[in-house]
């Protein structure tokens, strides 16, 4: 197909209002993002309601920035790709709802995204030559996926969470700490500054051979060292406190990953997902790699975030597989990744 494929997503899965274009899945000609985060750190958290009518309020604006920013119309759009879940309920429905009409008003075919495929299409974005199969290690607020990515639109599921997300566990930890939301970030930047050897927090790897993952015990003694610590009216070093309950989390990432990949025998680890921007995680995994010879990829910051420009290289890619969505197309708040 010499055609180059238009593709107009939207992303609303969360406290992002985001609408990007892309051309051909892989090149951004716009990749507009309106955050929420100070609105909702007042609260410590997201607040679905409050996620669902700011989105109202943005995203006609955000569409019209991201035709603009791509120096496109309308008329120019070949494809339409949208979040269609996981995420808050609410929130999928403002872009569903948006997608839909645009998708029937130009005659244009829907493409419903799974949020963290287009997570793991980041990848495709910042690397133009990479082609399955490679391993994917997705972690994010609300997600921690170990994936092999067979081909295209196609995976295996090796490995996910039981209970908390890997994200979860650091905002809540970083709640326990006094920390502002969005936590993730305060402790990587902590993490820098403690000593991760200082407090032996535990190792979650479960059974023998799993690839899931287990972050609630470990969340729980990291607050009973704190509570502890207060009773006795002991110092608490809130950096080596971060360094260490960080270097409990991303060992076990990091372990896993390599492992799977050595079993499927690829030469490829992507990370991806907004932890997949933390520093620790991503140095951990690059010195583990180049001890056993595999690659280690990774999206820039802003695609590890939520943005519509995975969204939209998440649809190109299932359009390409002739994956298209009905004009029923309905929110998914607890679609699976496969």
């Amino acid at each position: 197909m010499s055609k180059d494929i238009i593709t107009l997503a939207i992303e609303t899965s969360c406290d992002e209002t985001s609408v990007a274009v892309m051309k051909n899945g892989r090149e951004i000609l716009s990749n507009i993002i309106s955050s929420q985060i100070d609105i909702h750190r007042k609260f410590g958290g997201v607040v679905p309601e409050v996620a669902s009518r700011k989105h109202i309020e943005n995203i006609n604006i955000i569409i019209q920035e991201a035709l603009d920013e791509a120096n496109i119309t309308f008329n120019d759009i070949d494809i339409v790709g949208v979040t269609q879940g996981p995420g808050l309920v609410g929130a999928l429905l403002v872009g569903i709802s948006s997608a839909k009409a645009i998708a029937y008003a130009l005659n244009k075919p829907l493409v419903g995204v799974n949020h963290i495929e287009g997570h793991i299409c980041a990848n495709y974005i910042e690397y133009k030559d990479l082609k399955p199969p490679f391993i994917c290690l997705v972690v994010s607020g609300g997600h921690t996926y170990l994936v092999y990515v067979k081909d295209y639109a196609e995976y295996e599921l090796y490995g996910r969470t039981r209970d908390d997300a890997a994200g979860e566990a650091f905002d809540k930890v970083a709640r326990a700490l006094g920390l502002p939301y969005p936590g993730g970030p305060v402790i990587d930047k902590l993490s820098k500054e403690g000593n991760a050897a200082a407090i032996d927090f535990p190792r979650v790897y479960l059974e023998q051979d799993s690839y899931d993952f287990s972050f609630s015990g470990l969340k729980t003694a990291v607050l009973n060292y704190l509570n502890e610590r207060r009773q006795k009216g002991e110092e608490i070093v809130v950096e080596d406190v971060a360094a260490s309950f960080q270097q409990a989390v991303i060992e076990v990432l990091v372990d896993k990953s390599i492992r799977l990949a050595k079993e499927k025998a690829t030469d490829k680890i992507a990370i991806a997902g907004g932890v997949a921007a933390n520093e620790g995680l991503r140095s951990l995994m690059e010195k583990r790699g180049k001890e056993e010879n595999i690659q280690i990829l990774y999206p820039s910051k802003i695609l590890c975030t939520d943005n519509a420009a995975m969204i939209g290289s998440a649809a190109y890619f299932n359009y390409m597989k002739g994956n298209i969505s009905g004009l029923d197309l309905s929110v998914a708040p607890n679609l699976e990744l496969v």
